[in-house]
């Protein structure tokens, strides 16, 4: 069954983004959007387009494949068909395809961009990526509800099914895919989304013992040894579960688009010692304190920049990471893809808002151990962050 993103949601995200270039790039004329995430934002369908917002007009989404699939799924006014972008320069006042087209250039590859202005030949490309972010930060009504069923669907499985899926002797990449089963059987999508270049994450960031420690090229604080150099994802098929390990499973769940992201640890067949225990207790504390900060105008560098204050010299070693490769932020939004602004970390100086979703994530790794600590996906609202995956503190003895 088709759901279809309602036509009054997808006019009001229009306007609001038409609204923010208005006030950010005071003249634009022309928005070119060829993310397909970004495109079903606006649109409710992701195919393979151009969406053009012409400042005065209407704004049309050519599809070149498939128009029949767009037609069904979306309650766009403006779908068009295209055999390529010459089909689409008739309908853009001329003036407006010679300036400035403003575009995601952190995503667009040099050679479609090239092969865009060979019909619209505009002067300059200039950068949209920042007005669409801080539009899609704040999350409408409809969408919320999405990511409450979302994140009811993250809690159960894993605080309430992952623990009984543990067994010695299996491998990581068993865990994974039988997770990744149970994922899809309740209500995940299949595929989770994200914003940094060149990522892949088959399932979860995942490890038994010192494996969710490893060094990785992900910008989290987690590490997963993966199948191999040529695929670092899903689990090790080496490694295999034994008593007295910790279990470390990060991983996104998402809904008609919309994500939650969630982490927990187990304990497998006895207690860790209690000075990991101790160090995993102090993780939930901060994310119960960073939780009860995000409320509306509260600036995200200024949380992080106090949290890490407050820590002792001690608990900062190895605190979100191991070694020398530790990850600099302390939670990041959530949306459409697993990481969207804003973040809690430096440079981010823009108010929180309500209706900001944020996932909130401090770990530390432990010397022979593994990556103890937690993570839940938060509601930003002016009694501070309402978790949408659960409260459950971690560290589950199985």
């Amino acid at each position: 069954m088709t759901t279809k993103v309602p036509l009054l949601e997808l006019t009001g995200r229009m306007k609001r983004f038409r609204a923010r270039m208005d006030a950010e790039h005071a003249g634009w004329e022309l928005a070119a959007i060829f993310g397909r995430v970004n495109q079903y934002y606006f649109t409710g369908t992701m195919q393979d387009g151009l969406l053009l917002v012409p400042r005065d007009g209407e704004p049309v989404f050519w599809v070149r494949r498939s128009f029949e699939r767009a037609g069904a799924e979306s309650l766009f006014p403006g779908i068009r068909p295209m055999k390529s972008f010459r089909d689409a320069v008739p309908a853009v006042p001329p003036a407006a395809a010679r300036r400035v087209i403003h575009l995601e250039t952190e995503l667009v590859p040099l050679a479609l961009v090239q092969r865009f202005r060979k019909h619209f030949a505009c002067k300059e490309v200039a950068s949209l990526d920042a007005q669409i972010a801080r539009v899609r930060a704040v999350k409408s009504p409809y969408e919320l509800a999405i990511m409450e069923r979302c994140g009811a669907i993250h809690r159960r499985i894993m605080e309430d099914s992952v623990p009984a899926m543990l067994r010695e002797g299996m491998s990581e990449a068993e865990l994974a895919c039988e997770l990744y089963t149970l994922l899809v059987r309740e209500g995940h999508q299949g595929t989770v989304r994200f914003g940094m270049f060149n990522v892949d994450i088959a399932v979860a960031q995942l490890g038994f013992g010192e494996n969710s420690i490893y060094p990785t090229s992900f910008d989290g604080p987690g590490g997963c040894v993966g199948i191999g150099p040529a695929a670092p994802v899903l689990g090790s098929r080496d490694r295999k579960l034994q008593k007295g390990d910790l279990v470390f499973v990060d991983v996104g769940c998402a809904v008609d688009g919309y994500h939650t992201d969630k982490t927990m640890v187990y304990m497998f067949g006895r207690p860790l010692p209690d000075e990991v225990i101790a160090a995993h207790r102090r993780c939930v504390e901060l994310e119960h304190r960073l939780a009860s900060l995000l409320k509306p105008g509260a600036i995200p560098a200024e949380i992080y920049v106090r949290t890490r204050a407050s820590l002792a010299p001690e608990f900062l070693k190895n605190f979100m990471g191991f070694g020398n490769r530790r990850a600099n932020f302390l939670g990041h939004g959530v949306g459409l893809q697993i990481d969207e602004p804003p973040v809690i970390a430096e440079g981010f100086n823009e108010p929180l808002a309500g209706g900001m979703v944020l996932a909130l994530e401090p770990k530390k790794g432990v010397p022979g151990v593994g990556m103890v600590g937690t993570e839940n996906t938060y509601l930003v609202t002016p009694e501070g962050g309402r978790s949408l995956t659960g409260n459950h503190p971690g560290l589950i003895l199985v």
